[in-house]
C-alpha cells in the first residue's frame, strides 16, 4: 500500500484535522518521503531512538507512535534532535504520530482501552479541550472499593509491576469514573463537577494532593506509558485487516 494511502486513512479514521489547532504534537506524517510502498508497519508509545532502531530492525517502513518528534517545530536538526532523526533517515523508516487524536477517540483511543478494562458502561465523552475532549467517563456495573479498582489496573495495565499510586479522597465505593490518560490531572475540576467517583490517569502534579483531598475525589496514577498503550494497539489491529504486516514495540519507561 502507498505511503500516501495509509496516512489518509490513518488521518480520517482519526479526524486528524480536528485537532491541528489543539496540540502542540504534529499529528500526521512527521517524517517520510512523498511517496513509498508500505509493507510493514510498527507501532510503539514513543517516538524516539530505541523504538526507530527496533522498528527498522524489524525490518518495518512506517512506525505510528503515540509521542513523536516535533512538538511546536523543530528549529535545528542538531544534538539529540540529529541523533534521533538519524536513524530513520539512515533507516528509510517513515513516522506517523498520533498525540490527542489518539487520546481523544471514543472507542480506538487510550482513555477507551482503560474504560475497557475496567468495563465501564454508559460511556460518555470526557476531558473536555475546546471542542473535543480527550478522555472518556463511565459507570462500574460493580461499584470498585479503592483497592479493587487500584489492584483492577495493576493487573490489566503494563506498569512494569510498579503499584499504582491512589490519592485516596473519595468515597468507600467508585462508581462513576473519570478517564484522562498520560498527564490528566488538569481535569480534575471537570471531574469533580461531573459528578465522578474517581479520577484515572497516569501521572499527577503536586498539587493535585490537596485539590483531591479537598474536593473528596480518589486519583489513581497508573503510569503514563501503562495507560497509553491502548490508541497504538487498536490502531495496529486496524492495519492488519488493511493487509499490511504489523509489529508492536514495547518499551515501557516505568513511569
Amino acid at each position: 500500500m502507498q505511503l500516501s494511502r495509509v496516512v489518509d486513512r490513518l488521518d480520517e479514521e482519526l479526524r486528524t484535522a480536528d485537532y491541528a489547532d489543539l496540540d502542540a504534537s504534529a499529528n500526521g506524517l512527521q517524517v517520510g518521503p512523498d511517496e513509498a510502498d508500505i509493507e510493514h508497519v510498527a507501532f510503539a508509545v514513543d517516538g524516539v531512538r530505541e523504538t526507530f532502531e527496533n522498528a527498522i530492525a524489524a525490518d518495518a517502513d512506517l512506525l505510528v507512535v503515540h509521542h513523536g518528534l516535533s512538538w511546536g517545530g523543530i528549529d535545528r536538526v542538531t544534538g539529540q534532535t540529529y541523533d534521533r532523526l538519524a536513524p530513520l533517515l539512515e533507516g528509510d523508516l517513515a513516522l506517523y504520530v498520533s498525540h490527542l487524536p489518539l487520546d481523544g477517540h471514543q472507542e480506538l483511543g487510550n482513555a477507551a482501552g482503560v474504560a475497557d478494562v475496567l468495563e465501564l458502561e454508559d460511556r460518555t465523552p470526557f476531558g473536555e479541550l475546546g471542542p473535543e475532549y480527550i478522555g472518556q467517563r463511565g459507570t462500574a456495573a460493580d461499584p470498585y472499593s479503592p483497592d479493587e479498582l487500584r489492584e483492577h489496573l495493576e493487573a490489566a495495565l503494563d506498569t512494569g509491576g510498579r503499584p499504582v499510586p491512589v490519592l485516596d479522597f473519595g468515597p468507600d465505593e467508585i462508581e462513576d469514573v473519570a478517564i484522562v490518560t498520560g498527564s490528566g490531572t488538569d481535569w480534575l475540576d471537570e471531574a469533580v463537577e461531573a459528578g465522578a467517583d474517581a479520577l484515572v490517569t497516569g501521572e499527577g502534579k503536586g498539587k493535585v494532593y490537596h485539590e483531591a483531598k479537598e474536593a473528596g475525589i480518589h486519583v489513581f496514577l497508573a503510569g503514563h506509558y501503562a495507560t497509553e498503550t491502548f490508541g497504538v494497539r487498536s490502531l495496529q489491529e486496524i492495519v492488519e485487516e488493511w493487509g499490511l504486516e504489523t509489529t508492536y514495540l514495547d518499551v515501557p519507561t516505568g513511569l
